[in-house]
């Protein structure tokens, strides 16, 4: 059974940081692309980051600078760190295995708030 569980969110004053867990299960973690995901109330899910199995990260413009994923074969484990979160940052952040487009697998998401 495949199970991806993302950990780390919470609530975040604004310019602070968090760093975001996903542990997987039941995959061959080594052999994914690991991504994380977005999705603010109201809007589409977005890419915040992927990283392959051999290492090439890919972000989007707009989180270029603020955000690293990064990954531990070892404990099949993907990381996301935020830093100078912005109120707009706020969202569920999903965790997303990647082997191809009939065979992705997602996490439940975790809420991050980013409020004074």
């Amino acid at each position: 059974q495949v199970q991806l569980v993302e950990s780390g969110g919470g609530l975040v004053q604004p310019g602070g940081s968090l760093r975001l867990s996903c542990a997987a299960s039941g995959i061959i973690f080594s052999a994914a692309t690991m991504g994380w995901y977005r999705q603010a109330p109201g809007k589409a899910r977005e890419l915040v980051a992927t990283l392959t199995r051999d290492g090439t990260t890919n972000y989007p413009d707009s989180m270029k600078g603020r955000f690293n994923i990064s990954r531990d074969n070892a404990k099949n484990t993907a990381y996301l760190q935020m830093n100078t979160l912005k109120p707009e940052d706020t969202a569920v952040y999903y965790c997303n295995a990647f082997y191809s487009s009939r065979r992705t697998y997602w996490g439940q998401g975790t809420q991050v708030t980013v409020s004074s």
